[in-house]
């Protein structure tokens, strides 16, 4: 999730430059809806750059790429089937450029699958042995993976890019259920809370998020609280503590219209921050191990909380790192008491 939010601002600056370009994008199936709606019809070009189609406002075609499935079970007929059908498709395209935005040995090679001579990625991927695999590497220079991967889209026609506000499809649908949960008009602002992250080093403790949502109940805010599929527990215990947070249970359709409405988004380094920052909403980012000079929050109002103590480190730990529970949720509140006070006072 994280890595699509982050190179939506090059794909939409490229698509902003060059209205009449075919741009395509293969995904992770169940990450399909940052891209487009069930069932959109395609981007309908006659469409100009400012306008966009609202249902699917960047991309052509959509491939889907079930990479987590394919490794699960990498000889299984099925994998088989589909790996030769989306490598069919992509020849199908006939693509003059193909960039690798992910710089991950798996996307990587999705990319040569599509037999195209243009293959961009970057000279120091994330995976390094990525790199063998491009035809043409760019020595980026950006600090944030927002910049690097705009220093790519720039490659594909020599252009001097920007960082842009992506473009996210409306889904009328998922608009109509937050209609419900959080009306336009509503004159409590809202905070979100998303609990989660990817792994245990970089989860600051649930009974701290627990403190902030009570904190942020007694000032007046209503208080949503956010899981991704198997962190419900999270929810639970936070509601436990603060019995007024209201505990979600959405699609990632729903995610993206009910962060559009939300004053301020709570997070550590997780999709759900990286959503708030795209559609530019104030976020408070709870930073650990991973470094948010290069994965933080970009292109909104926010304020990040990281130790000192705190180094880099992708080891996938089981407990918070050490320097992460040196934040507490006093310092959590006053950040957003700040970015609270900034925003209702626009």
């Amino acid at each position: 999730m994280g890595d699509i939010l982050h190179a939506l601002p090059a794909v939409t600056a490229l698509r902003q430059t060059h209205p009449g370009w075919v741009i395509d994008w293969v995904v992770e199936p169940r990450w399909r809806s940052l891209l487009a709606t069930e069932g959109s019809a395609g981007r309908q070009t006659g469409l100009n750059s400012t306008n966009p189609n609202p249902a699917q406002p960047i991309v052509d075609q959509i491939h889907m790429a079930p990479t987590r499935d394919w490794r699960k079970a990498p000889l299984s007929g099925k994998t088989i089937h589909e790996i030769k059908s989306l490598r069919q498709a992509l020849r199908a395209c006939d693509y003059d450029t193909v960039i690798d935005l992910q710089g991950a040995i798996r996307s990587a090679v999705v990319g040569r699958m599509a037999g195209c001579q243009r293959l961009i990625g970057e000279a120091e991927p994330r995976e390094r042995a990525a790199r063998w695999l491009f035809t043409e590497q760019v020595e980026t220079h950006g600090a944030h993976v927002i910049e690097q991967d705009i220093e790519l889209a720039s490659a594909v026609a020599g252009d001097d890019l920007k960082p842009v506000a992506p473009w996210l499809p409306v889904d009328p649908s998922a608009e109509a259920w937050v209609d419900e949960i959080l009306p336009r008009k509503a004159l409590q602002p809202a905070v979100l809370i998303n609990p989660g992250a990817g792994w245990g080093a970089k989860r600051w403790p649930v009974e701290r998020y627990a403190a902030v949502a009570q904190g942020l109940i007694d000032r007046g805010f209503r208080v949503l609280v956010n899981a991704g599929p198997g962190e419900e527990p999270l929810a639970e215990a936070i509601v436990q503590t603060a019995g007024a947070a209201t505990p979600l249970d959405c699609t990632l359709e729903h995610l993206i219209a009910l962060t559009r409405r939300v004053t301020l988004a709570i997070a550590g380094d997780t999709g759900p921050l990286h959503l708030a920052c795209a559609l530019g909403r104030p976020v408070v980012g709870i930073y650990g191990p991973t470094d948010p000079s290069r994965n933080g929050p970009f292109g909104t109002r926010f304020k990040v909380l990281r130790s000192p103590e705190s180094h880099r480190d992708h080891t996938r730990h089981v407990e918070p790192e050490a320097g992460l529970l040196t934040i507490s949720p006093d310092n959590v509140l006053a950040a957003s008491d700040e970015l609270m006070a900034q925003e209702i006072a626009q």
